[in-house]
C-alpha cells in the first residue's frame, strides 16, 4: 500500500481528496487544489444541471431529448443514437450515470442550453456559484479540450452538492446496469456493491487525465466523499480509492451539521439581518439566516466575488474548506460572442439606481450569466439595460454583472424581489 502511494503522488496528473461530507473536515489531501482534468467527470456537472430543470419543472422524466447531428458525431463511450431520434429524460440520466454515454451528454447540453458550448457556460457560471472556484468547463461531456480544467477538491464540492441539492434524483448514482434497445450496460464504478457504504458517484478517463474517480460511502451514520485523478490504470485507481476510503470513513463524524455547499439563489436578501440598501457596491454581504450561515457570501453573487483572507468569525469551519479559495480562470477567457449589444466597463459605470445579480472572474461569464436571466427572467429583466463593470480587490479582477434602467429605489427594490421568485440572487443600490 505504502508503495502504490508513492507511485501514485510521483505521478504528475495525480490528486486525491477525501472531505468528511457531514462536518465538511478535510480528512487527506494530496494536490487537491492543483488544476487537472475532469474527463468524464464533468458528466456530474451536466446531470447537475439536469436535475436542477428537472426539479424546476422545465423537465420532467419523460420530456424527449433529440439527438442532434453534433451530438451524434461525439466520440465513444456513446449510445449511437442516429440524429433525429430521441431518447427520454429519465434514459438520458441512467445513459450518463452507468454508460457516461458522450453523445447523451452533448444532446443533454443542446436541450437545456441551445447549443453545447452555451451550456459549457451555463455549466461554468454554476459550477462558480456553488464554490467550484478553480473549474471550466467547455464542454458537457469531458471529452479532451485543454481549457476544461477542475480540481480533487471542486469535485468533491460538486459531489456533496449533487447529495444535499438533489436527495431524491442523487440515488441514480447506485444504478448497477442500464438496459437500452437490445444492450444491457454496466455501470464503469466497480466499487459499487463491491465496497460497504458506496452508492456512488462518477468515473472518467482521457488520456490527458488518467483514470479518475468521484466516490461517496454513507455507511452508519459517516458521509465521505472521495477523489482520485491521474490513475494510470482504472484497477490501480480504484485500489488506491479503497485504500482511502478504508484509512479514512472511520476517521468521519456521525454528527450531520448541515449543508456544506450553499444552494445557488437559495440564501435570499430577505433572510439577511442586513440593510441592502446601505451597503456600497464593493461590499460583500455575509448572510447569516435563522436556518443556516454561509461562509464567504451570497450563493450566486458573493461566492463569485473576491474572498478575504481570513473566514468571517461566525463563518463555520465546513464552509470554508469548499469556498476558501479566490476563483481562479485557468485559460483566458474567448470574447463574448456578439449576440446583441451588451455594455461593458469600458464605458462609465451607469448612474441612478442599478441592480447586481452577480460577480464573476471573466467578463465572458458575466456577459453570458446576464444573457442567461434576461432569458429566465424575461418578465423582471427584459427591459432593463444589461452592463458589465471590472474591479479589482487583490491583485485579481472581477467583473460585476448589473441591470440598469431603474427610476427609483422602489423599482430596483421591487425588481430584486421579483427575481428571488427565479432563485437569483440580487444588490440593490444607487450607483450615482
Amino acid at each position: 500500500m505504502v508503495a502504490a502511494t508513492v507511485g501514485a503522488e510521483a505521478n504528475p496528473r495525480y490528486a486525491s481528496f477525501v472531505i468528511d461530507a457531514n462536518s465538511g473536515k478535510v480528512l487527506h489531501n494530496r494536490y487537491g487544489d492543483a488544476p487537472r482534468y475532469p474527463a468524464s467527470l464533468t458528466k456530474m456537472m451536466t446531470l447537475y444541471m439536469l436535475f436542477e430543470a428537472m426539479q424546476q419543472g422545465k423537465v420532467n422524466k419523460n420530456t424527449r431529448i433529440v439527438m442532434s447531428p453534433h451530438a451524434e458525431s461525439m466520440q465513444p463511450s456513446k449510445l449511437g443514437i442516429p440524429a433525429g431520434k430521441s431518447i427520454s429524460a429519465e434514459q438520458a440520466i441512467y445513459a450518463l450515470v452507468t454508460k457516461s454515454a458522450n453523445d447523451v451528454a452533448a444532446a443533454v447540453g443542446e436541450h437545456l442550453g441551445g447549443t453545447e458550448s452555451n451550456f459549457a457556460k451555463m455549466m461554468t457560471a454554476k459550477a462558480r456559484a456553488i464554490g467550484m472556484s478553480k473549474t471550466t468547463f467547455r464542454n458537457a461531456s469531458g471529452l479532451p479540450d485543454s481549457r476544461q480544467i477542475t480540481t480533487a477538491r471542486d469535485m468533491a464540492t460538486l459531489g456533496i452538492a449533487l447529495q444535499e441539492h438533489f436527495p431524491r434524483e442523487y440515488k441514480y448514482f447506485s444504478t448497477r446496469s442500464f438496459a437500452f434497445g437490445k444492450s444491457r450496460f454496466r455501470n464503469h464504478n466497480r466499487l459499487l456493491g463491491a465496497v460497504r457504504g458506496v452508492d456512488g458517484i462518477k468515473t472518467g478517463y482521457t488520456r490527458a487525465s488518467g483514470f479518475n474517480l468521484v466516490t461517496s460511502v454513507n455507511d452508519r451514520g459517516r458521509s465521505v466523499v472521495a477523489v482520485v485523478m491521474g490513475g494510470k490504470s482504472g484497477a490501480s485507481r480504484n485500489a488506491h480509492m479503497e485504500q482511502l476510503l478504508a484509512e479514512n470513513v472511520s476517521k468521519g463524524s456521525k454528527r450531520d451539521r448541515g449543508p456544506l455547499v450553499a444552494r445557488a439563489g437559495g440564501t435570499r436578501f430577505a433572510d439577511m439581518p442586513v440593510d441592502i440598501a446601505s451597503l456600497a457596491p464593493t461590499d460583500v454581504p455575509i448572510p447569516e439566516s435563522p436556518r443556516r450561515t454561509v461562509s464567504r457570501g451570497l450563493p450566486v453573487m458573493a461566492s463569485m466575488a473576491p474572498v478575504p483572507a481570513k473566514a468571517p468569525p461566525k463563518a463555520p469551519v465546513k464552509a470554508a474548506i469548499l469556498t476558501g479559495y479566490a476563483p481562479e480562470v485557468t485559460a483566458a477567457p474567448r470574447p463574448p460572442e456578439p449576440v446583441d449589444t451588451m455594455t461593458t466597463a469600458s464605458v462609465a459605470p451607469r448612474a441612478g439606481w442599478v441592480i447586481q445579480i452577480a460577480s464573476l472572474p471573466s467578463q465572458d461569464e458575466a456577459f453570458s450569466y446576464l444573457r442567461l436571466a434576461q432569458s429566465h427572467a424575461a418578465p423582471v429583466l427584459g427591459a432593463r439595460e444589461p452592463f458589465i463593470e471590472k474591479f479589482e480587490k487583490g491583485g485579481a479582477l472581477y467583473h460585476r454583472a448589473r441591470f440598469a434602467g431603474f427610476g427609483s429605489k422602489s423599482e430596483a427594490w421591487a425588481a430584486c424581489e421579483a427575481l428571488k421568485k427565479y432563485d437569483y440572487s440580487c444588490l440593490a443600490f444607487d450607483n450615482s
